[in-house]
């Protein structure tokens, strides 16, 4: 299948994002504030446990959040 093939087959199907632009600053917003929540909470008590079930979704939390805050007020078109 050469590229051009797979040009014109992509454009029957277009992207549909799961966060929609109306609504990424208010989920950013939120998972950035959870994620400081779970990272103060993970501060007080590092544990091997709670490695799991508050640093890794803290750091999860952190990432998806920064990166819809930035594509919800970093980018204009």
């Amino acid at each position: 299948m050469s590229l051009n093939e797979v040009w014109e087959a992509a454009s029957a199907t277009p992207f549909h994002p799961i966060v929609s632009k109306d609504s990424q600053f208010a989920i950013g917003f939120n998972l950035l504030f959870v994620a400081v929540i779970a990272s103060g909470l993970f501060g007080l008590n590092r544990s091997f446990l709670s490695l799991f079930t508050l640093g890794v979704p803290a750091a999860l939390a952190t990432g998806f959040g920064a990166v819809l805050m930035i594509c919800a007020v970093g980018v204009y078109v």
